[in-house]
């Protein structure tokens, strides 16, 4: 929770360092990502992150393909799940907000409708510091770790 500090071109400059086409299909998506943390008061910075960690960056090449639109693997509970797929970036990245606030905090959602799937599932609160999310989010306990060490590089950007 909290108010990231990258601006868009830092985000974009980071994405862009480590994938240099990972901006073609997704120009918007680090405006989106500012603009949904900010409606939920989730850190961008922490998200944007996590965004980079769960699709390399863009490249995908998991279970979850781009034209899901699903930017944190929202959905891939276990070896058969595809994960969830959203009709636009904008939805994609409500949800990964959504789903983020909903594990770092109890306060409601302030921009309805719901758009992640998955909610309801989440056990609200019980990780109000990224280095929660492990085993949360994620069955690595190293997973929160793994997350801060984007953001250190994120930070070393700018």
């Amino acid at each position: 929770m909290g108010m990231g500090n990258a601006t868009e071109s830092q985000l974009k400059s980071f994405l862009e360092k480590n994938n240099q086409d990972g901006l073609k299909q997704f120009p918007d998506l680090p405006r989106l990502y500012i603009e949904e943390a900010e409606n939920e008061g989730v850190n961008h910075d922490v998200a944007f992150c996590q965004m980079c960690l769960e699709t390399d960056y863009l490249r995908f090449g998991g279970k979850v393909k781009p034209e899901q639109n699903n930017f944190c693997g929202l959905g891939t509970v276990d070896a058969s799940a595809a994960g969830a797929t959203f009709p636009d970036p904008k939805t994609g990245v409500k949800a990964h907000i959504e789903h983020l606030k909903a594990y770092a905090s109890t306060d409601m959602i302030n921009q309805l409708p719901i758009v992640d799937p998955r909610f309801d599932y989440v056990p609200r609160g019980v990780a109000p510091s990224v280095y929660d999310l492990g085993r949360r989010w994620n069955p690595d306990l190293e997973y929160g770790n793994q997350i801060m060490v984007f953001i250190k590089q994120l930070y070393g950007v700018f």
